[in-house]
């Protein structure tokens, strides 16, 4: 009998992105997440019904008629949401995509990480570069910011340096709460243990999710909090790559 096809629950996609990853990506974000993250900007992602379910076949399709725009460092994005909360769709879809030749880059929190779950392992082996998200390096911090723990964040962490992934670090710097001289020079010295990070990356907080949180009877805690201006982010950067050996 032939087998179902493997199939994602999907948000939405971006055809040109230039933030997420190497050169210019196809970015496929996936519907769920676990954590509830206060600054969120997809909060319809969380429970609503997700937007699609298609199989991989036909999202890779999907992806590959902008493959002429990518140049050589592009390719396929996968954000969220959470994807490694479709851990088998994501790995499949890596694996297809590679089968391609076409490079794949992972965006994730990884809250749901396990070392023991053969789907994640699969995925995270598929991934030319992971962009992870280090929200904060604190157990209480990361839970006010996020609502959940940190521990399987920071064994995701270890865990890519031990088989040597590419991985970018990035921290959303919220004026008040996550940009504090103590957390950030402590993710910074945790970085400095790890062997493969290639970049790191501290990304301004907006309030441009704070509308759909409203049409979705959430409150948004982070009323009034200003954006982060260009000094903020300079001082942030050079706590957390001053704590990393400078990098």
């Amino acid at each position: 009998m032939p087998q179902e096809p493997v199939t994602g629950r999907i948000h939405s996609f971006e055809s040109f992105g230039a933030a997420d990853g190497p050169g210019v990506r196809f970015i496929v974000f996936l519907h769920g997440c676990g954590f509830r993250c206060v600054y969120c900007h997809n909060p319809d992602t969380w429970a609503r019904p997700a937007a699609m379910e298609m199989p991989v076949e036909d999202v890779l399709a999907k992806a590959l008629r902008y493959r002429d725009y990518w140049g050589e460092e592009g390719g396929i994005t996968l954000s969220g949401g959470e994807p490694m909360l479709q851990a088998h769709f994501a790995a499949e879809l890596f694996e297809r995509a590679h089968d391609a030749g076409v490079n794949t880059c992972l965006d994730t929190a990884a809250g749901p990480f396990r070392r023991d779950d053969a789907h994640i392992v699969r995925l995270l082996d598929a991934a030319d570069t992971v962009l992870l998200d280090i929200k904060a390096f604190d157990p209480a911090l990361h839970r006010k910011v996020t609502g959940s723990d940190n521990s399987n964040v920071l064994d995701c962490a270890r865990y890519l340096s031990e088989i040597g992934k590419q991985v970018w670090i990035r921290r959303v710097i919220v004026p008040g709460l996550t940009d504090g001289e103590d957390d950030l020079r402590r993710t910074g010295e945790f970085i400095s243990t790890l062997g493969n990070v290639k970049k790191i990356e501290v990304l301004p907080y907006h309030d441009m999710g704070a509308d759909k949180w409203r049409s979705l009877g959430l409150d948004y805690s982070l009323e009034g909090t200003p954006i982060p201006d260009d000094p903020i982010l300079e001082r942030c950067s050079n706590l957390l790559k001053s704590a990393s050996c400078g990098m």
